[in-house]
C-alpha cells in the first residue's frame, strides 16, 4: 500500500512539473521577450531573430553555381571591318592608364579604344532551351559578327534579335535545342545583406563564379543616359568581385534563379575595386520579351516630366518642392496619360498600385515594367491632399498601338518635318530636321553633324517629310544628304554606309 502511495506521489510530482514547464513555455513562449543587452532594450529590427527559428543555416554555393554554369556563355565579337573608334560613344581603355579617377563604366574584355577589326567579349545567359540568349547591348553594339561559346566547348554564330539601349540590354539567338537554360527570379523579393553569385567569362578566362552580397538597390549611375535620351536605371549593387568580360553575364540566388544581368563596375582603374551593378530580372524580363516578339520595346509613357533626384537646392526652392511627397511633376505632355487622368504641373506622384514611390528612378524602374494600354492606380498629393486615380499608359506617340522597328532607327537620331511656315522663310518648299543626335548610330559615327541640320536632298532627291526621307534611305546602302543649317550660309553634305556600322 504504502508503495502504491510513493508511485501515486511520484507520478502526481512529475506530471504537475511537466505541466509547468508547458504552461510557461506556451504562455511566455508566445510572448515577445523583451532582451537586454548592458542594460539596454534590443532594437525592434532584431525583433524575431533571437528566437531560435531565424538563424541563418549554412549557405550552400555549390549547388547554384552547378545550375547556373551551364547556362551562361561566352561571347565574342568583331566590331566592323574598316570602322574607326567613333561608332560608339567613347570609352576610356582601362589598359592604357586612361581612365579618369571616380568612375563609373561598362566593362568587356578587349582595349575600347578600336583598331581595325576590333574584337571584343563579353557573357551572356540563355533563357530558354531553344537558345535565346540576353546579354548587355554595350556588349554586342557596332558588331559585324558575334560568336557565342557554350560551357561545353561548342560555339555557335548568333543573330542579333533586338536591342535597347534605354536599359543596356540586348537578345540574341543561336540555331540550338535543349540547351540548359535559367529560370527567372523576382529581383523585387531580393535584400540587403541576402548571398548572391555572379557567372560570366572576366579577362577571357574560362566561365568564372565569384560570391557576394547584395550591397544596395535602386542604384542609378547614369551610364545608360549616354546612349539613350529615355534611360532606365535601378542597378542592384553587389560585392562580387567582377571585372572585363562579365558583362551580360548572370547574377544569381542562393536557389540558382536568375535575378539579374551584370553591367557595370564602379572602379577608380577600370578593374575590380570593390562594387558591381546588375540590371534587375523583372526589368530585364518584359524588355526581352518584347525584343523576342517584337523587335523593339514596347515602352510604356506616363507622359510627365519631373524633377529629377539630384536636381540643384536651388531648383528645388524654385518650385517650391517639399521633400517625403513624392515625385514631383514639372509638366505634363498634353496628349498624354497622365494628363488625360488629370494631373498637373505641381502634383506629386506618391504611389503607383498602392506602393510607395520615394524617388523619379523608381517610378521610372516601376513603369518599365508594362506596356502601352496597361492600365495603373496612381495616388498623388496635391495641395497638401491625397488623391487616386486611374490612368491607361500610353506609348511615345501618344497613342495604344504596338510600336514597330523602324527604318530610321539605326541613324540614331530623332527627325520631324520641317514646319511648312519655317520651310516658306528658308525658301523652300519642304524637309526634314536633325532634331536630337543620339550617342549611338550611324550619324554620330560617320559624320560631325549637329542638331538642327535641315535635309533638302537624299542621293540627290528632294524630300519634303520624313515619309519621304524613309522611303529614300531604303533604296541604298550608300548615302549623301544634303541640307543646310538655320543662320547659316551654304550647302553642307554628309556622306553615310549603312555597310560600316
Amino acid at each position: 500500500m504504502k508503495f502504491k502511495q510513493v508511485l501515486f506521489t511520484i507520478v502526481i510530482s512529475a506530471v504537475t512539473a511537466v505541466g509547468a514547464m508547458y504552461g510557461y513555455n506556451t504562455y511566455f513562449g508566445a510572448k515577445t521577450v523583451t532582451i537586454q543587452q548592458d542594460g539596454v532594450k534590443i532594437p525592434v529590427n532584431y525583433a524575431g531573430l533571437f528566437d531560435g527559428n531565424n538563424l541563418p543555416g549554412p549557405v550552400d554555393f555549390e549547388q547554384p553555381a552547378k545550375i547556373a554554369v551551364p547556362a551562361v556563355v561566352h561571347i565574342t565579337t568583331v566590331i566592323g571591318k574598316s570602322q574607326a573608334s567613333n561608332n560608339l560613344p567613347r570609352r576610356s581603355n582601362p589598359f592604357q592608364g586612361l581612365v579618369p579617377d571616380d568612375f563609373f563604366d561598362d566593362f568587356f574584355g578587349g582595349p575600347q579604344m578600336r583598331s581595325v577589326p576590333q574584337r571584343a567579349s563579353g557573357s551572356g545567359v540563355i533563357v530558354s532551351q531553344d537558345g535565346y540568349i540576353i546579354t548587355n547591348n554595350h556588349v554586342i553594339d557596332g558588331a559585324s559578327e558575334i560568336k557565342v561559346g557554350l560551357s561545353d566547348k561548342r560555339s555557335f554564330t548568333a543573330k542579333l534579335v533586338g536591342a535597347d539601349p534605354s536599359s543596356d540590354l540586348a537578345v540574341l539567338k543561336i540555331d540550338a535545342t535543349n540547351l540548359p537554360f535559367l529560370l527567372y527570379g523576382n529581383s523585387d523579393n531580393v535584400q540587403i545583406g541576402q548571398w548572391v553569385l555572379a557567372i560570366g567569362y572576366p579577362l577571357n578566362l574560362e566561365t568564372t563564379v565569384t560570391a557576394g552580397i547584395i550591397s544596395a538597390k535602386g542604384r542609378t549611375l547614369g551610364l545608360n543616359a549616354r546612349r539613350s535620351q529615355t534611360p532606365i536605371e535601378s542597378f542592384i549593387q553587389t560585392d562580387a568581385a567582377v571585372n572585363q568580360g562579365n558583362s551580360g553575364g548572370a547574377l544569381v540566388n542562393t536557389n540558382g534563379e536568375l535575378i539579374g544581368i551584370n553591367s557595370a563596375i564602379a572602379s577608380p582603374t577600370g578593374s575590380y575595386a570593390g562594387y558591381s551593378y546588375a540590371i534587375p530580372v523583372n526589368i530585364t524580363k518584359k524588355i526581352v520579351n518584347d525584343l523576342i516578339q517584337f523587335g523593339t520595346v514596347q515602352r510604356a509613357y506616363l507622359g510627365i516630366s519631373y524633377l529629377p533626384d539630384e536636381a540643384p537646392d536651388s531648383e528645388k526652392e524654385k518650385v517650391g518642392y517639399k521633400r517625403g511627397q513624392g515625385v514631383y511633376v514639372r509638366e505634363t505632355t498634353k496628349d498624354g496619360a497622365a494628363a488625360a487622368a488629370g494631373i498637373k504641373s505641381g502634383d506629386y506622384i506618391s504611389k503607383i498600385n498602392g506602393e510607395k514611390i520615394s524617388s523619379g528612378n523608381e517610378m521610372v524602374e516601376k513603369i518599365a515594367r508594362l506596356k502601352p494600354g496597361d492600365k495603373i492606380n496612381v495616388t498623388y498629393q496635391r495641395d497638401g491632399k491625397e488623391r487616386t486615380t486611374d490612368i491607361i499608359l500610353k506609348n511615345k506617340s501618344g497613342n495604344f498601338d504596338i510600336v514597330k522597328i523602324s527604318v530610321l532607327d539605326d541613324f540614331g537620331a530623332e527627325f520631324q518635318e520641317l514646319d511648312k511656315k519655317r520651310a516658306s522663310e528658308f525658301g523652300q518648299t519642304g524637309g526634314v530636321v536633325v532634331k536630337k543626335i543620339n550617342a549611338n548610330g550611324y550619324i554620330d559615327a560617320q559624320t560631325r553633324m549637329k542638331d538642327g541640320f535641315i535635309i533638302l536632298k537624299v542621293n540627290g532627291k528632294a524630300v519634303a517629310n520624313v515619309d519621304e526621307f524613309s522611303t529614300e534611305v531604303q533604296k541604298s546602302n550608300n548615302l549623301k544628304f544634303e541640307g543646310f543649317y538655320p543662320g547659316y550660309e551654304g550647302l553642307y553634305t554628309y556622306n553615310i554606309s549603312k555597310d560600316s556600322q
